[in-house]
């Protein structure tokens, strides 16, 4: 029996990511498509599940089927997709963790799965980044192109287990998003400054000090700095 009504199953799609960091972002800006281009009936529920870790556990929790979209480290030529299903899941979103945020979600489904509540049908739409050091930056080409058949998989994927998506006649805007409207791609990444505006090594503004020079070496002064502290058991630092 479905854990939400008897006649139909419970349907989560799941983007997971952080929009901060490039590729990072993959999941999110996934579902954020997946629900702009398609509608689905109520028992589907569509979630910009971002960083949130153990938070997602009740969405987890809920789903009879659950999809999620995030970029994840295969190994493979950056931009490479990847559908894995059943319980391989949960290995691949912790072979090789990029961020805090698969550390988290691995976490939930252990949690599901100790709660013997992991979904009966799972999918993970992955793909491998090219970029993760870009604070600020988004989606590369190469990650940005796999958007539209990432979602197009999900939605082949769900039709073949009776869940089917409705083309919706025109795109809803992006201003109509599931997640933080401060975030859609065209006032976040089209806000940013440009490469040549950004302050790599300090802001002017704030460097007062005309003498003033950055650490020759940073870990070499945190260490000088750190050994005159005091220790709290009244020793040396």
């Amino acid at each position: 029996m479905a854990k939400g009504r008897e006649e139909e199953p419970v349907v989560v799609v799941l983007g997971i990511g952080n929009l901060l960091w490039a590729d990072e972002g993959f999941g999110v800006r996934a579902v954020e498509l997946l629900h702009r281009l398609y509608a689905f009936s109520g028992n589907v529920r569509l979630v910009d599940g971002g960083t949130q870790g153990l938070y997602l556990l009740q969405h987890v929790r809920d789903a009879d089927i659950l999809v999620i979209f995030d970029a994840v480290d295969y190994g493979l030529a950056p931009g490479a997709m990847k559908l894995v299903e059943g319980e391989a899941v949960p290995a691949f979103m912790g072979v090789k963790k990029m961020s805090l945020h698969q550390t988290g979600f691995q976490e939930v489904l252990a949690s599901a799965a100790m709660l013997g509540e992991l979904p009966q049908e799972l999918l993970l739409v992955g793909v491998q980044p090219a970029e993760l050091e870009d604070y600020g930056g988004g989606l590369t080409p190469r990650v940005r192109a796999q958007l539209r058949p990432a979602v197009e998989d999900a939605v082949a994927w769900l039709a073949a287990r009776g869940v089917p998506a409705r083309l919706r006649p025109q795109p809803l805007p992006e201003d109509a998003t599931i997640g933080c409207s401060v975030m859609t791609p065209e006032r976040y990444e089209g806000g940013r400054p440009r490469v040549d505006a950004l302050a790599r090594h300090g802001d002017a503004r704030l460097l007062l000090d005309p003498h003033w020079r950055p650490p020759r070496d940073m870990d070499e002064e945190i260490e000088a700095v750190l050994a005159q502290v005091p220790r709290m058991d009244g020793g040396e630092g």
